[in-house]
C-alpha cells in the first residue's frame, strides 16, 4: 500500500510515517506540507491513498482534494484533522473524500487506510454520529418512483447506519454477493457514485 502524507506539521508527518512503515505492507512514498504540494505529489506518485490534513497554509486540504478529484476522480483521499467542524464534514462528504478521521484517533488510521485502499469509505465514529443532523432533510421520498423495492430500501437504511456488506448480509440472511448486486442496482437507480452518497440520499429524504 503506497501512501503520500501531507501535513503542515512535520512532526506529525514524521510520526505518521514511522507508525505506518512499522507495517511491512505500507510504504510512505513522500511527504508534503500544504495543499499545493498535495496536488503535485498526487500527480507525481498516484498513491493508493493520500493521507492529508485539512488546516494548512497556501491551500487547505479540502481545496486540494477538490482539485485532485477533478483531475483524478478515482483518487482515494483520507482526511485527518484535529477539528470535527460540521462545515468540513459536509464538504468532505459532498466532494467525495473516502474518509474523514480525527487525528487523535491514531489507532483507527491504519485500519482506515486499509479500508480506503480496498475501496471502502470510512468516517470516524464521532463523525458518523453527526451525519444525520448535518444533512438538511427534505420531504419523505416515494422510493417507488425510482423502482426501489422494499429489500433495497432496507439495504439503503443499513448502509446509512454504517453497516458493511458483510454485516448487511448477516442481518438480512443474504450472501455478500447478493448484497453487492443490490448495491450496484441501488447506485444505478438513484444515479449515485458510492455508499457515502447513498447515506446522504437516505438522510436527505428520511
Amino acid at each position: 500500500m503506497n501512501i503520500v502524507i501531507v501535513d503542515d506539521d512535520c512532526l506529525v508527518s514524521g510520526a505518521l510515517k514511522t507508525i505506518l512503515e512499522a507495517n511491512d505492507d505500507v510504504c510512505v512514498l513522500d511527504m508534503g506540507a500544504d495543499g499545493q504540494e498535495a496536488v503535485r505529489l498526487y500527480r507525481q506518485y498516484r498513491p493508493d491513498v493520500l493521507l492529508m490534513d485539512i488546516h494548512m497554509e497556501k491551500m487547505n486540504g479540502l481545496d486540494a482534494a477538490v482539485e485532485i478529484l477533478k483531475e483524478f476522480p478515482e483518487a482515494r483521499i483520507l482526511l485527518l484533522t484535529t477539528f470535527s467542524d460540521d462545515e468540513y464534514i459536509i464538504k468532505a462528504l459532498r466532494f467525495g473524500a473516502k474518509g474523514y478521521l480525527l487525528k487523535q484517533d491514531y489507532a483507527s488510521i491504519l485500519p482506515a487506510l486499509r479500508a480506503v485502499c480496498s475501496g471502502q469509505t470510512v468516517f470516524g465514529h464521532e463523525i458518523v454520529s453527526k451525519i444525520p443532523n448535518l444533512i438538511r432533510k427534505k420531504d419523505p421520498l416515494d422510493y417507488s418512483e425510482y423502482e426501489i423495492n422494499e429489500r433495497e430500501q432496507e439495504i439503503i437504511r443499513l448502509i446509512a447506519e454504517g453497516l458493511s456488506n458483510k454485516e448487511i448480509s448477516a442481518k438480512m440472511f443474504l450472501s455478500e454477493g447478493t448484497v453487492r448486486n443490490y448495491l450496484s442496482s441501488i447506485l444505478d437507480k438513484l444515479n449515485l457514485r458510492d455508499r457515502t452518497q447513498i447515506a446522504i440520499f437516505y438522510y436527505q429524504h428520511k
